[in-house]
């Protein structure tokens, strides 16, 4: 059942001597909430309270609300806009589905009435709002949506009111009857109700209120004039940023932006240009003059190593504005003074600096300055425009800067090509190798019932071994993505440094077990060490990965040295040197990349993912670290260093008794061999 009549104007038809007003719709949410909290403040008891939105959109932000009231009285009737979340329902209050077709779509309605307090909010959009949700406008939208209608406390207005909207409502719901008409005798009783009488109902609540709905909406007003403001710069910038990226020359965008720049403001001069720290002085290529009467600075050589004016610039990065040469601010006067001569030389009279920045980095200057006989008062949108065009200056600035050195983006390129083609090769045969043996073990299981017990378990452990290698592969594909994108949660505590090389040994031990033999590990710690704070879990997880990194490229016959040392009162070293194949110099900072092989993903006659360097550095970054290789070159060993903060400057001295109690493997010709020196083995 649709209804196209409008409740305001059925209200206006019946009660001529009312007035329309005008609400934005910030009003109409103040007074809304002011009349819902005074049923929440325990108005009365069981008082009537009707509440119409446009959509279910609007519904839902105050849902909670009426939740809330519908706990002190059970006459509360809530209408809106069928949907799919909002339909006709009696559970904590009546809900009342109006069809789109009808008027309430368009307009806002809350009434409130009890024996002692009366009011009604009755409106309707000067724009008819869509039945579906919009999708652009924004904020902007919202705040310049309008309302006209009436809101008041005048018991008869509101008794009115309510009686339109309790028809309406039974018309949609008509098993409401009896409970609307019980609504009806109680807070409608006077048939003949009286004439509204001007200023009735009004209170200093009432005042008050009112009085700060009308100072919001001429503080709108003026924001929108604020705003109009910003949109026409806005404008204005985009303009100067289209010109300025029509090219990557640098030279054509700083002619183009000192153009237009100097066109939009009507400055008598506006000049652009760069600097770099190491320049004594820069020579005046850009230019703009809007009168031909003021002297050109092209070619002219612009002193700026020794200006202080510039060097505060250099130092604080922000605009310097200044009204009156001959009068400057006192903070100034020490700069102005030595460039005397310049400013008189070349008139300038009210001067503003704007610098070009880049992730702090000063990469130049634009100037602005006005040359006539009086000051000029720089507007805050004067600032503003030059300030939003430096910055999309300075983007571009870089952007060309990107573009002169597109040799090294396609090195850049090439590299990422070839990490592709790696984690392509190195996926492909890392996952491959273990699926062949996990296929060939369990067809064979399937095949063969009668294989020996021994080698059907033979069969199931190799099964299961690659399985967890290809578990252990995922895993540090996804372990290296989580670090990368900075989803840990360190956990960070102070820790014996002592302690996690001996976790770290315990689980290198059982990875070699019944495997190839591995070098010898010897740990030489001082017999005091200060505690590093650090995430223990993700320390351990270093160290192994370390220690399996010297253990791949380290003969059976060599030696791998695990040390630690404290650098300073702050910073703690450990470092894991071996005996093996050694690093070629130029190597030593690409071993971290990920996928990196030395031999190349095809070619190499160790195994792995090359994934585990790059996660020892993600870590130690992680937990406030550096991490680094020394080398000597091929067949010479390596040294992996990596520091940690220290938690405090008291060492702690780990005595046998202190170190957590482990089981010793029992060794094997394949289980490595470690010696360690300065400290108990625990």
């Amino acid at each position: 059942m649709s209804n196209s009549a409008s409740v305001v104007e059925e209200l206006l038809r019946a009660l001529p001597q009312l007035r329309s007003q005008v609400f934005f719709k910030t009003s109409l949410t103040a007074l809304s909430h002011a009349m819902e909290d005074q049923v929440l403040a325990g108005l009365g008891e069981n008082p009537l309270v009707i509440a119409s939105f446009q959509q279910e959109r609007f519904y839902r932000q105050e849902a909670s609300r009426y939740q809330r009231i519908s706990e002190l009285t059970n006459q509360v009737y809530v209408l809106s806009a069928a949907g799919t979340g909002f339909e006709n329902a009696s559970n904590r209050y009546e809900t009342i589905a109006f069809d789109e077709a009808d008027a309430l779509t368009q307009e806002w309605h809350l009434v409130v009435i009890d024996e002692t307090y009366r009011a009604c909010l009755i409106c309707r959009e000067r724009s008819p709002v869509a039945p579906v949700m919009r999708t652009s406008g924004g904020l902007a939208h919202e705040q310049t949506r309008r309302f006209e209608g009436i809101w008041t406390q005048d018991p008869a207005v509101s008794q009115r009111a309510a009686r339109v909207l309790l028809d309406r409502i039974v018309r949609y719901r008509p098993e409401l009857h009896d409970k609307v008409a019980i609504a009806k005798a109680r807070f409608l009783r006077a048939e003949d109700e009286p004439m509204l009488t001007e200023g009735s109902g009004a209170d200093p609540f009432t005042q008050r209120l009112v009085t700060y709905l009308q100072a919001g909406q001429y503080k709108l007003l003026k924001a929108y004039k604020a705003i109009s403001a910003q949109e026409r710069r806005e404008r204005l910038v985009n303009s100067i940023t289209s010109a300025i990226r029509r090219s990557l020359n640098p030279e054509e965008i700083f002619q183009g932006a000192t153009t237009e720049l100097g066109q939009a403001l009507q400055a008598c001069r506006c000049v652009i240009y760069r600097c770099h720290h190491d320049e004594a002085s820069i020579e005046i290529r850009y230019e703009h003059r809007e009168v031909e009467e003021v002297a050109s600075l092209v070619g002219e050589e612009w002193p700026i190593a020794q200006s202080d004016l510039m060097s505060q610039i250099r130092r604080d990065r922000e605009t310097i504005a200044i009204v009156d040469t001959q009068d400057p601010p006192s903070s100034l006067q020490t700069a102005i003074a030595p460039l005397s001569a310049i400013i008189q030389r070349w008139q300038i009279r009210a001067w503003l600096l704007v610098p070009l920045v880049y992730q702090r980095r000063l990469l130049g200057m634009i100037e602005l300055h006005h040359c006539s006989a009086t000051p000029y008062l720089w507007s805050e949108d004067d600032r503003a425009l030059v300030e939003a065009v430096a910055a999309q200056l300075s983007v571009a600035i870089i952007q060309a800067d990107a573009y002169a050195h597109l040799q090294d983006l396609n090195q850049q390129l090439e590299a990422l090509e070839r990490t592709r083609s790696n984690l392509i090769a190195i996926t492909g045969h890392e996952l491959r190798t273990p699926l062949s043996t996990i296929q060939v073990c369990l067809e064979s299981l399937a095949t063969e019932p009668d294989m020996p017990e021994e080698l059907r378990q033979t069969m199931l452990q190799s099964a299961l071994e690659d399985a967890e290698r290809m578990r252990k592969l995922v895993q540090d594909f996804l372990t290296l993505s989580r670090l990368e994108s900075g989803r840990i949660e360190w956990t960070l505590e102070a820790l014996a440094i002592g302690e996690c090389i001996d976790l770290a040994l315990s689980s290198t031990q059982a990875r070699y077990t019944n495997r190839d033999q591995c070098p010898t590990i010897e740990v030489d710690l001082p017999s005091s060490l200060p505690m590093v704070r650090a995430d223990g879990e993700w320390l351990v997880e270093v160290i192994v990965k370390l220690l399996d990194n010297a253990c791949k490229f380290t003969a059976p016959s060599g030696t791998i040295t695990i040390l630690a040392r404290a650098l300073n009162p702050e910073t703690l070293q450990v470092t894991i040197a071996d005996t093996g194949r050694g690093i070629e110099p130029y190597r030593l900072e690409a071993v971290f990349d990920r996928f990196y092989q030395e031999e190349g993903a095809l070619r190499r006659s160790a195994g792995g993912t090359g994934l585990g360097l790059a996660m020892c550095r993600q870590i130690i970054e992680g937990l406030g670290g550096h991490i680094w290789a020394t080398s000597e070159g091929k067949e010479r060993g390596s040294q992996f260093h990596f520091t940690l903060p220290i938690a405090e400057h008291r060492p702690m001295v780990r005595s046998r008794r202190e170190s957590p109690p482990r089981s010793k493997p029992a060794r094997s010709a394949k289980t490595p061999s470690i010696k360690t020196k300065g400290r108990s083995n625990g």
